[in-house]
C-alpha cells in the first residue's frame, strides 16, 4: 500500500502544485478493471492543464514510476495519464462538469487527498 500512496501523494501535489483544484480521488478497485484508482483534477484553461499534466508527468518520472500512455495533450481540454493501476484525469472545468465522471462512478469510494 506505501506505494500507491506514494504515487497519489506525488500526483496530488503535482496537480496542488500547478493550481488544479477540485481534486477527487476514486478507488475503483470493487468496480472496475480498468484501474485501481481514478484521480480527477480540474484546471481553468488549455495552458493550465497542460501544465498540470506535464508536471505530474515530470514528477513521477522523476520518482521513477513510469507512464503507459497519455491522451488528448493536444487538445488540452481532458488529458487522460496512464500509470497503470492509477489512471489521471486532468480536466477543462467545462469538461468536467460535461462528462461529470464523478456521477458516472458514484459508487467509488473517494479517498482524501494524500498530500
Amino acid at each position: 500500500m506505501k506505494d500507491i500512496d506514494e504515487r497519489i501523494s506525488i500526483i496530488t501535489k503535482a496537480c496542488s502544485d500547478k493550481k488544479g483544484f477540485n481534486i477527487k480521488i476514486l478507488n475503483l478497485k470493487k468496480l472496475s478493471t480498468i484501474a485501481d484508482y481514478f484521480i480527477i483534477v480540474s484546471g481553468n484553461s488549455t495552458t493550465q492543464v497542460k501544465a498540470i499534466s506535464d508536471e505530474i508527468e515530470e514528477k513521477m518520472g522523476r520518482a521513477g514510476f513510469s507512464l503507459f500512455g497519455k491522451e488528448g495533450y493536444e487538445s488540452g481540454r481532458w488529458i487522460l495519464l496512464d500509470f497503470g493501476d492509477i489512471v489521471v484525469h486532468v480536466f477543462h472545468r467545462e469538461d468536467r462538469e460535461f462528462y461529470n465522471l464523478e456521477k458516472l462512478w458514484a459508487d467509488a469510494e473517494e479517498l482524501d487527498s494524500i498530500i
